[in-house]
């Protein structure tokens, strides 16, 4: 059992990141299938190590480079995958074609302008976002925005239908035992939430939560349900929700009365 669970890991991080994997640890089919309990241990290793890099530069360049720097970090440590996935959702959902023309203009590896304002907007949004905040703000969406994408990828291939019916790489996740991924990850994102930004880290999450209700309910009624593409373009919709969120300036209300807040154990 224990060989099965670091087969699924090492699929989990084949799949989603650009680190190298020894050997032919999670190669099989079955293991990536298996996976999805994984995804959000994935974002938080991937987040941890964007905070800590947050950690490393912020006291030697101005909160603009630091953002940047963090923002092309989980860009570079995705490999671009989940950006793919956006550009071809917009493309394909902004062409105001019918459902069989969306699918196939998704499918097309070709980029539109569609596809290049909607990266530059989320890149902007990111950056822009994580800017505003102080140093320790900056450590602390680092550290929740790929968690937070993660865990969506979960939700929505636990509760909204995959829209192909030919299927694809992504109807590998159709498999069974979804749901207890997606509670797992809710708690998951949830516990850390709290853990490091008490109320304030519950609004992150209600926030993120209400997106995911949306966003998915449109893939369903624009195109039937989810595919590959469109759960990469969640993934990074919530990365950016969290970030803009921590960046309200109400939400500084509850900054200021929380001991948690902008103080990571770290």
């Amino acid at each position: 059992m224990f060989g099965d669970a670091m087969n699924r890991f090492f699929a989990a991080v084949r799949f989603l990141t650009m680190i190298p994997v020894p050997g032919r640890l999670g190669l099989a089919e079955q293991d990536l299938a298996g996976s999805l309990p994984c995804f959000p241990v994935i974002g938080l290793l991937a987040g941890i190590v964007a905070a800590g890099a947050a950690a490393v530069i912020s006291p030697y360049f101005a909160p603009p480079v630091t953002a940047v720097l963090v923002v092309l970090l989980l860009l570079f440590v995705s490999a671009g995958l989940h950006m793919d996935g956006l550009a071809d959702t917009a493309d394909g959902f902004f062409s105001s074609r019918p459902r069989e023309k969306i699918l196939a203009i998704m499918r097309d590896s070709h980029t539109g302008a569609m596809g290049v304002m909607a990266i530059g907007a989320v890149l902007l949004l990111k950056v822009a976002a994580l800017a505003s905040l102080p140093e320790g703000g900056i450590m602390l969406a680092a550290l929740l925005m790929p968690l937070a994408g993660r865990a969506v990828l979960v939700w929505l291939t636990a509760y909204v239908p995959y829209a192909r019916p030919e299927g694809g790489l992504a109807s590998l996740f159709y498999q069974g035992g979804n749901r207890g991924a997606a509670w797992w990850s809710l708690l998951l994102l949830g516990g850390v939430c709290w853990l490091l930004a008490a109320e304030a880290g519950l609004v992150v999450l209600a926030v993120v939560l209400l997106c995911t209700f949306f966003f998915g309910g449109y893939c369903q009624k624009k195109i039937g349900g989810v595919t590959g593409d469109t759960l990469g373009a969640g993934c990074e919709l919530a990365e950016t929700v969290v970030a803009l969120t921590l960046s309200c300036k109400p939400l500084f209300i509850l900054w200021e009365g929380s001991d948690y807040v902008f103080r990571p154990w770290w």
